[in-house]
């Protein structure tokens, strides 16, 4: 075979494996494509689903959720297998099991794919305990204090609503402000930029004004 014509056909295969990669990326759509709703119906669904499920839980306990969800799964199922071995029955066709696609496919986590996720998470729990390591044993005097307003502040949100409550509302301004966001960018980025000027201005000051405070550097 000519070298030129095998390089062009490995290109081909190599472009076409390509395509299919990125279409395969393009027909799963991202966290940020749900939440800035550039598919309605994707998002839809998904913020329909995740709101029902945060409701059900605010109404149920999670094994009672748990449970019918998995007992409604499992009466579709059986309900679709009793019908197609009635159809199969009536019509004498030898379709098989109308699962078996499914039965057959590999379910199984790849080990590269596990040590991977687990590496992920790995370095972002070191971070965040470093990050802990540092504001609870006050390295830098400001930012504990930070936290420590922070969590004054949570003992008040928790007093007026509980876990589900929240999670309620954070799907719901999850799916609600990001849009919002888009279309006024310009006047929101107004004000957040003067709210931070005048926090910026008010930890400076507070922090000259602590005792043994370390001031920050300006590339800080």
């Amino acid at each position: 075979m000519d070298p030129m014509t095998q390089s062009a056909q490995i290109s081909s295969s190599q472009g076409i494996a390509d395509g299919q990669h990125s279409a395969a990326k393009e027909s799963k759509p991202s966290v940020k494509d749900l939440i800035h709703w550039r598919d309605p119906k994707k998002s839809g669904v998904v913020f329909g689903l995740s709101l029902l499920m945060l409701l059900s839980l605010a109404a149920f306990s999670v094994i009672s959720v748990a449970s019918y969800l998995l007992l409604a799964l499992l009466c579709v199922t059986i309900t679709f297998r009793i019908y197609k071995s009635v159809v199969q029955a009536v019509q004498k066709s030898s379709d098989g099991h109308p699962f078996k696609t499914l039965i057959d496919k590999d379910v199984s986590i790849p080990p590269e794919t596990f040590r991977k996720h687990v590496d992920a998470s790995l370095s972002y729990i070191n971070r965040a305990l470093k990050q802990m390591s540092r504001l609870f044993l006050v390295e830098d005097l400001v930012d504990s204090l930070k936290l420590a307003v922070v969590m004054w502040l949570f003992t008040y949100v928790g007093a007026v609503f509980n876990g589900i409550t929240i999670l309620i509302l954070a799907d719901i301004l999850l799916f609600a402000v990001p849009p919002v966001y888009e279309k006024y960018k310009t006047q929101i980025d107004q004000y957040i930029d003067l709210v931070r000027t005048q926090v910026n201005t008010t930890m400076a000051k507070l922090q000259e004004k602590l005792p043994g405070a370390v001031k920050r550097s300006k590339t800080e």
